[in-house]
């Protein structure tokens, strides 16, 4: 999941846009979601191959980023925005904010990923959202862990959940999408009253959710239910001292829905050249390797040899819910404007 790491973004982060080499320069800059994370050796292995310098520039969680790219489409804040999910993908290529490129790499990326057509996006990672469970707090509560989404309404449950916004944060959409699969267009509204009446959380993005409101979060929160990812697990193992013998998360797997993050080129950009070279280089092995142990997602380039973590503990579920993308991208507004009017007024 992706991510754990929001806090540890130390990678010369910047608040440049790129129209300040008018010129090209030696540099671009990656708008991303406040979640991404490279190692800085695999960073520094593309500026040595390209001789262009990567500045990021964390813009929110992926909702929230779109909307900045969109504002900003006259004086575009940089280069390159990662981040873009299929629950926002049709917004992005409606709202011609970015350059269309279809790279090499691809040959490489199952077409299950390439879900556009026109390559304005590039696809880079996979996962699952879904409910994250802490264990420590269902163990010393002799409370089993929701199994289902109706669970979830049962009175066991209430004030345990925290999920995000679905107006600002791509899992909160997913995890929101993923109650439409479930319940259709005639029930997902009760769904969410019952939610709502059994004391459900909400906050803009992922990082305030699982660092902040999650009982097994950095910020050792209230909430023992977040909306996360299938794959947040190995997450406890890495950065508990000492690590535990297995994950202190579950994943309730019933809850889950397919996620697709992109990669794109921003309209505007002064160095086109360099930012197809990056786009490159995401799909590359070296990039793709880097992203289970940074993002805790899965990479999309075929072959990629998973860590041991993953490969033990990232659970995936067998079958994810799901909407088609040009239903999303139809009908994700009207949506997004009626859960805000059943959850949040």
């Amino acid at each position: 999941m992706r991510r754990l790491l929001g806090a540890f973004l130390a990678i010369g982060l910047v608040t440049a846009a790129c129209g300040d080499d008018s010129d090209g320069g030696d540099s671009i800059t990656l708008v991303t979601h406040d979640s991404f994370a490279v190692s800085d050796d695999v960073l520094a292995d593309f500026e040595e191959q390209s001789g262009v310098e990567v500045e990021l520039l964390p813009a929110g969680d992926a909702g929230t980023a779109l909307n900045q790219a969109v504002l900003t489409a006259d004086d575009p804040l940089g280069d390159v925005i990662f981040g873009i999910d299929n629950t926002f993908l049709s917004r992005a290529v409606d709202e011609d904010i970015l350059i269309p490129y279809e790279s090499p790499e691809l040959a490489n990326v199952p077409e299950q990923y390439q879900l556009d057509p026109g390559h304005f996006l590039t696809p880079v990672d996979h996962g699952d959202v879904c409910i994250n469970y802490d264990k420590a707090y269902f163990d010393d509560n002799g409370l089993a862990p929701p199994e289902t989404l109706d669970d979830l309404r049962r009175p066991e449950y209430a004030g345990l959940l925290v999920t995000e916004n679905p107006a600002t944060s791509s899992p909160g959409l997913a995890f929101l999408l993923a109650t439409i699969a479930a319940y259709g267009e005639d029930g997902w509204r009760d769904y969410w009253s019952d939610l709502r009446a059994n004391d459900v959380e909400v906050v803009a993005g992922w990082e305030e959710a699982f660092n902040g409101s999650f009982s097994a979060g950095e910020g050792a929160g209230e909430r023992p239910l977040v909306v996360s990812y299938a794959s947040s697990p190995p997450v406890t193992l890495l950065f508990s001292d000492p690590p535990p013998p297995e994950p202190t998360i579950g994943t309730m797997l019933a809850s889950c829905f397919s996620q697709i993050e992109f990669v794109g080129i921003l309209e505007g950009t002064d160095n086109e050249e360099a930012a197809r070279d990056l786009v490159d280089f995401m799909l590359s092995v070296r990039f793709q390797e880097d992203i289970p142990l940074n993002m805790f997602v899965f990479p999309v380039r075929e072959g990629v040899a998973l860590p041991p973590e993953f490969e033990e503990f990232a659970e995936v579920p067998a079958e994810p819910l799901s909407l088609p993308p040009e239903e999303i991208g139809t009908e994700r507004e009207r949506w997004i404007d009626e859960w805000t009017e059943t959850v949040l007024r």
